[in-house]
């Protein structure tokens, strides 16, 4: 077999595992490469761009230092973002679309001019337009929630979808602003965005490497998820979710949601 049908035959059922909310088997070890599994990637998010989806950003994973030595890794991992990936801030997420959905506090970086280049600590902020509380809702297409390092990165990093709170420019309180994540108003994960490679803002410095060795640009406009502040949570139907970054004055405010309909 060829790598192109390789490639888009494991980009076909991973597409179909979604699209019918049912997990597959995890892919045989030594599958596909790491560089494979982007390939992967890449053609999972072309069939959806064809039957309609717009581009709309990027996502980051690993963004843990801890993470990153877990898994024998010495870089983050990333995966695209669509807009239909995107739900409304206080408004209902039908769990319906998932398989086994959990959710992660976050924070998103708004992009006010195009990353087309890799970028220095100080050059990260003056490319950002805005920043907003967020929360990210992963769902590996792969059963039992398992998968090896190439099988989250050809699953598109296990992104599904996201909800962002209201935009602000408090940047300076990023570094290490205190992360609430509450169901039903009872703490679930509590967390700093500290987590966030010790600063959230150094998410766009590496994400602007990743892209330039993707050979690819990241236009004015696009959503920039940061990474988790803390681990995930299982996320059962029913719950209101509720997620607070910051406090005081340097409080980037909350996003929430209500997961409604049962899992299939």
């Amino acid at each position: 077999m060829s790598v192109r049908s390789h490639v888009e035959e494991a980009a076909a059922l991973l597409d179909d595992a979604a699209r019918s909310q049912r997990g597959i088997e995890q892919f045989a070890p030594g599958h596909f490469t790491l560089d494979e599994a982007y390939r992967v990637q890449r053609a999972l998010i072309r069939r959806r761009i064809e039957r309609g989806e717009r581009p709309k950003g990027i996502k980051l994973g690993f963004t843990s230092r801890a993470k990153m030595i877990q898994m024998g890794v010495d870089s983050l991992i990333w995966g695209l973002l669509t807009d239909a990936m995107i739900e409304e801030d206080g408004g209902a997420v039908d769990l319906g679309r998932y398989i086994h959905p959990r959710v992660e506090p976050e924070v998103c970086f708004l992009t006010r001019k195009a990353i087309d280049g890799p970028l220095t600590a100080l050059e990260a902020a003056d490319c950002i337009e805005a920043v907003a509380p967020a929360v990210e809702i992963i769902d590996s297409r792969y059963r039992e929630f398992r998968f090896s390092l190439e099988d989250v990165v050809a699953d598109n990093c296990s992104s599904a979808g996201l909800v962002v709170g209201m935009w602000s420019r408090k940047l300076d309180g990023l570094g290490n602003a205190g992360v609430r994540m509450q169901f039903d108003g009872r703490d679930v994960q509590v967390g700093s965005t500290g987590a966030i490679l010790g600063h959230p803002l150094r998410s766009i410095v590496q994400a602007s490497k990743l892209l330039h060795g993707a050979q690819m640009a990241l236009p004015a406009g696009s959503l920039i998820m940061a990474g988790a502040a803390t681990a995930a949570e299982a996320l059962p139907a029913g719950v209101h979710v509720r997620c607070q970054v910051g406090s005081g004055a340097a409080s980037l405010g909350c996003v929430e949601f209500h997961a409604t309909k049962e899992l299939p």
